[in-house]
Formats: C-alpha cells, structure tokens, sequence
C-alpha cells in the first residue's frame, strides 16, 4: 500500500526546492544582466568600440633653428623608405629578390627582413629600406606594377645644413631608445612620443625637445575583427613643435670655425648687454647627420677612439688653467680687499720668494720687470706683482670673490653639456685630496694655475662681468620662440650684480685691459677693444728646469689663451679664445682674436646695432 500523503508531502517539498533553485538561478543570471547592462555598460562600450575602431597615432613635424637672423640651422626634408604588407605578397623570399634587381637589397638586409617578419602581424606594413635616393624611388615607381604589396612610403627626418659647423650648439636627434623611453614614461610624456622615431640627444634639440617636439594627431580607423582598416572616421591632425631662433650669428660661427682650421680649441663669443652666445666653435667637430638615422659602429668608434676628442664640447667641457686670463679679476679683488691700490708698486726682480722659504717662484721674464703698479702688472703680465698680492688674501678669499664671477659652477647655459670646472679651496683640497692647503698652492691658483681649472664659456662669462661692471646675465642660445601663432622673444635672465665696495675699481681694470690691448694686438685697430692673454702649462716645470717648446711633445706644450671685448666705452661682444697646445697665448690666440673682433666690428650689420 502507498502512502499517498507521504508521498504528496515529499513532492510538495521537491516542488518547492526546484522552485527556489530556478528562482535562485534566474536572480543570478538577472544580477549578471545588470551588471553587463548597467555597472559595466562604459567599460563594455569601450571594449567594443575598440574592437571596431582603432586610433592611429599621427606624429608631429619638429620644430625648425634659425639663427638670429632667420638662416636656417635645423631643418625636416623628406625621406623615403620601402615597405611591404607581407599578408598581399605571395611569395617574400621571391619577391625580395627580384626587388633587389631594381632597388640595391644585400643579403643581409634581406636576412634580417625575414627574421624580422617572423614578429610581425602580417597585415601590418614592415619597412624593408630606409632613405631610398630620388632614383632609387624613381626605378621603384616605373616597376611597382611587379610587386603587389610592395610601395614607397614618405616622411620627414632632420637635416643639419651647416654639417659639423654647429655640432656642439645644436646637437642631434636620434632613434629612441630603451633610456629615452624610460625618462619619457617617468615625466608622463611618452603617449606623445607614441607615433614619434626620434628624439633630441644633445645640445639644443635635448634642451629643448619639450618645445621642439609638438604634438602628436591621430586618425580613427574602422576595422574588422581581424584589425583590418575598412575606413577612416576622423582625422586629429598633430601641432608641430615651435620654431627656435638663437642668439647665434652664423657668419660669426663660420668665421670662429675658419680661424680654428683644424686645429684643437674654442672659440666663444658673448653679448654682454643680455649674455646671448652669437658663437660657440669647438675645433675639431664632427658632422651630426651622421647620428639621425643611427650611425654605424665603425664610424662610432672611430669618433670615441679620436685622439682629438671631436665628440667634447671645449666651449662648454674643456676644463683649461685659465692661466693670466683671470689677472684682472685677481687684481680687482686686490683692490677691493685694499692689500694694493691704483699706487701701490711691487719691485720685480724676477723671482718672488715666501718669508722664510727657499724656493723662488720665477716671473715669465727671467730678468723681471722692475717696479710695476697694477696698471703694468696686468699689461706687462707681472707674476711676481700677483704672488705677492694673492699670498697676503689667502685661498678661501679668492675662491669666495671668484664664485661671483661664476668660476667653480655651471653658467646655465641652456644646453646639458657642461662642466663646472674647479674653483679651489681648502675645504674643496680636503674633501677632494684629504690633504691640508699650503701656502705654495695659493701662489700657483694667483696665476690662473695650479689647481684652478675654468672652461671657455665660464672665462667669457667672467670677462663680460668685468665688461659690465659687475653686471650679470645667464649665457643664453635661446633668443626666441615662433608657434603657428607668434614669434615671442626669450627675456635675458639677469642675476644679482657684483657689487664693489668702491665702484672706481671697475675703471682701473678695464682701463689696464685697454692699454693691454692696445699695446699688442690692437695698436692699428679703427676701434678700441680690451684684453688679456694667457699662457697655461700642461704640464708642471722644475724650479730650475727651463721649458723648451720645440723639445717638448705636441700634446705636452702650452695651452694659448685670450679674452677680449669691444668697443671699450660700450661693450658689444666679448671673446674667450684657447687653442691647445699652440704655445704663447698672445702669439697665437691674439690674431684670432683680432680676427673675430674685425669680423664683428667691421662688419655693416653690427655697425648699425644700437
């Protein structure tokens, strides 16, 4: 017998237990439709629509350099390369042969495009050849009926006119690299480099790649579930980066450069009014374009294993004795400190000798120069006048006045490579040596040896102080800025002037640098400049040993050195001048400094300057 009621009882319970399983199953799948349909409908929106569009990144054109009269200095021409669709090519190793008939293809090239291929989706196009010639493009053309799948792309890579004439100023661009692109994502710029190949590596084009660059458009494409465009839904085209306009002159660079001819040195030309560069030659150079497509490791290492270091900037990271190049400055701070005056006179008998020391420093002229004031201390290049003065002042005082004339620090040149050279001092000797300062060191450092080292552009700066009596500016390459809108001018960043305790003191270096100058090299001069040379030993001489440039080798002889300005009533351009290993600085960097000088104050466009 069956229990019917146990039975109706049991299927009731079963009924429900179902009835709350599907109840329960529906609440889920209805949560889940809310979920697809409501809290994530943005994100799935999103997700299709990348499915069904693509954003192609479109990169900007860089900014062009013009100098400060409009010539052009960095420019963008067009360049072409070869590319193939590998998913419309049938057969690729055929195909890359028969293209080698028309357009020369090694094969090693042709080695790496197959290796390359085996990483890339192949409906997307991979470039076969870079910088494909006029011609090479031309025979393409004539025959690209033979290669489905195959064509000639154009685009825009930098190009340097001037070759290796502004190396060191304007720098280079290159292929962007695992280092770039990591700086790049720690600034937050790297989507704006998405579409971009190259990036400023030195000088002006890495200073200021932020204004340069631009940035980039892109196109929104249609595709199909396999990534194939089917049209084009919008275009955002890219801002193109500003165009520069340096302080530079190019017929002053030319003439710096022709001057140098070859040989190892520097020239640097400063406006003292705002402290903006009209030249900056490094001698040798080394031509940029060879660096924009991404130069061979031949041709690399030959630069890095030159003995005569093209790739340095000697303008900005030569680090040279500044040698009697800095005697005015040392003689300001005399005066300043009163251990001389405009009357005070030192016997020179040749030598100068320390209380109770042997050892006799010697002057340049063996038979010295009897007795010197300031005035013929500085024109005459007297010695003995700064031992004397520089050991009554002391190392710490010396380097404390000279910090203000920039020595020991980076100028804020606007571009990376630059030293700060050494501005001695007896904590710097400790630190650096973990040696005490002797007294003998301050006689060395009182003529711009010794320890002391100062590059061009730190010299320049500090001749340019003295030019302005103890006004200050930045050097500066920047002069102005020009987007599609205005061309706006770079403001002269001033610092805080040298203040004298009294200002006549200005007035008696400037006037021995005058006389220097006219004494010398300036005698003929239609204009009235100012100067000092200097003569910076390479390499330490015996006390009784004499030095002899011809028995001495080349890279052993003296450096040549010479600071410059004029028109003296109201300066216009101030020179520093070394050439290494050239010997007596006003023997051989004094013509070149006349030279620049003539260049500048001879000439009908600086004539009619305010």
């Amino acid at each position: 017998m069956h229990d019917h009621a146990a039975e109706a009882a049991l299927f009731k319970r079963r009924a429900i237990f179902t009835f709350l399983c599907v109840v329960a199953l529906f609440g889920v799948l209805l949560t889940n439709l809310y979920h697809l349909q409501v809290t994530s409908y943005a994100d799935y929106t999103t997700r299709s629509n990348d499915n069904r569009i693509r954003v192609t990144p479109v990169a900007p054109s860089r900014g062009l350099i013009y100098d400060r009269n409009g010539v052009l200095l960095a420019e963008n021409q067009p360049v072409y390369s070869l590319e193939l669709i590998p998913e419309k090519v049938k057969n690729i190793p055929q195909t890359l042969t028969q293209l080698s008939t028309v357009i020369p293809l090694s094969e090693e090239a042709q080695a790496e495009f197959l290796e390359a291929l085996k990483y890339h989706r192949r409906f997307k196009p991979l470039t076969l050849r870079d910088n494909l010639t006029e011609e090479e493009v031309a025979a393409f053309s004539v025959n690209q009926h033979q290669f489905p799948g195959v064509r000639v792309e154009a685009g825009l890579k930098r190009f340097y006119p001037h070759g290796e004439l502004l190396t060191h100023v304007l720098g280079f661009v290159g292929k962007i690299n695992a280092k770039d692109r990591t700086a790049l994502e720690k600034a937050d710029r790297w989507p704006d480099y998405a579409a971009s190949k190259d990036i400023g590596k030195q000088g002006v084009e890495k200073y200021y790649e932020n204004l340069l660059h631009g940035k980039p458009g892109h196109l929104e494409e249609e595709v199909n579930n396999r990534g194939r465009t089917i049209r084009t839904l919008k275009t955002v085209p890219p801002e193109p980066g500003q165009d520069l306009y340096l302080t530079l002159d190019i017929n002053l660079q030319k003439k710096a450069m022709e001057l140098l001819s070859g040989r190892r040195g520097t020239i640097v030309a400063i406006d003292p009014r705002d402290g903006g560069i009209m030249a900056m030659v490094s001698s040798p150079s080394y031509d940029p374009n060879l660096f924009v497509q991404g130069i061979s490791s031949k041709d690399y290492s030959a630069l890095l294993n030159d003995k005569a270091r093209p790739l340095i900037n000697r303008a900005t990271q030569g680090l040279y004795a500044p040698a009697s190049t800095i005697k005015p400055h040392m003689a300001l701070m005399g005066l300043e400190e009163q251990v001389v005056t405009e009357r005070t006179r030192i016997w020179d008998p040749g030598y100068w000798q320390m209380p109770g020391v042997e050892r006799k420093w010697r002057d340049w002229k063996k038979w010295g120069h009897g007795y010197v004031d300031v005035y013929h201390a500085i024109v005459e290049s007297c010695d003995i006048f700064f031992y004397d003065m520089v050991h009554k002042m002391g190392i710490d005082k010396i380097a404390a006045f000279m910090h203000q004339f920039g020595f020991g620090e980076s100028t804020g040149v606007d571009i990376f490579e630059e030293s700060a050279g050494i501005m001695p001092s007896s904590d710097w000797k400790r630190i650096r040596h973990n040696q005490p300062w002797y007294p003998g060191d301050t006689i060395s450092v009182g003529i711009g040896q010794g320890y002391w080292t100062a590059t061009p552009i730190q010299l320049a700066n500090a001749t340019a102080i003295l030019a302005n009596r103890g006004k200050r500016f930045v050097p500066h390459l920047l002069k102005a800025m020009k987007d599609n809108s205005a061309k706006i001018e770079r403001p002269p960043e001033e610092m805080p002037p040298v203040a004298l305790k009294n200002p006549r003191n200005w007035e008696i270096i400037n006037e021995a640098m005058r006389q220097t100058a006219h004494k010398s090299r300036f005698t003929d001069a239609t204009y009235t400049a100012a100067m000092k040379t200097g003569t910076a030993q390479v390499f330490s001489v015996a006390q009784d040993a004499k030095y002899d440039h011809d028995k001495v080798a080349e890279h052993l002889r003296d450096n040549a050195l010479i600071v410059a300005y004029a028109p003296f009533e109201s300066p216009k351009i101030v020179l520093a001048v070394v050439l290494e290993n050239a010997g007596w600085g006003g023997a051989n960097a004094g013509p070149v400094a006349r030279a620049m000088l003539d260049e500048f104050m001879l000439h009908e466009q600086w004539k009619v300057q305010p």
